[in-house]
């Protein structure tokens, strides 16, 4: 399985949710199979989408679109640091 960890500041929380919300339909049709958004513990608007992916070149294809640029821009996203991610093993304690 491969993942995409990205951490980024946005403007506000509750705007860039409903821009994130709205943008599902497209982040399944490209290739997004599962997420998981966290919030740091001592800086609110500070955000941790961390997602599953069919495939490395699937998610880089999306999120370096000129499309998602936009999409970021307009949900007031600052900075995004994308870390993609191939899992080599999992377990459960």
């Amino acid at each position: 399985m491969q993942y995409v960890l990205i951490v980024h500041e946005v403007a506000d929380y509750e705007a860039w949710k409903k821009v994130f919300d709205g943008a599902a339909g497209i982040r399944k049709e490209a290739g997004e199979r599962s997420f998981q958004v966290l919030r740091d513990e001592h800086e609110p608007n500070r955000i941790v989408h961390f997602s599953a992916w069919t495939s490395i070149a699937d998610a880089k294809a999306f999120f370096e679109s000129p499309r998602l640029v936009k999409i970021r821009q307009e949900a007031g996203v600052k900075a995004p640091d994308f870390i993609y991610l191939d899992q080599i093993e999992t377990g459960v304690l």
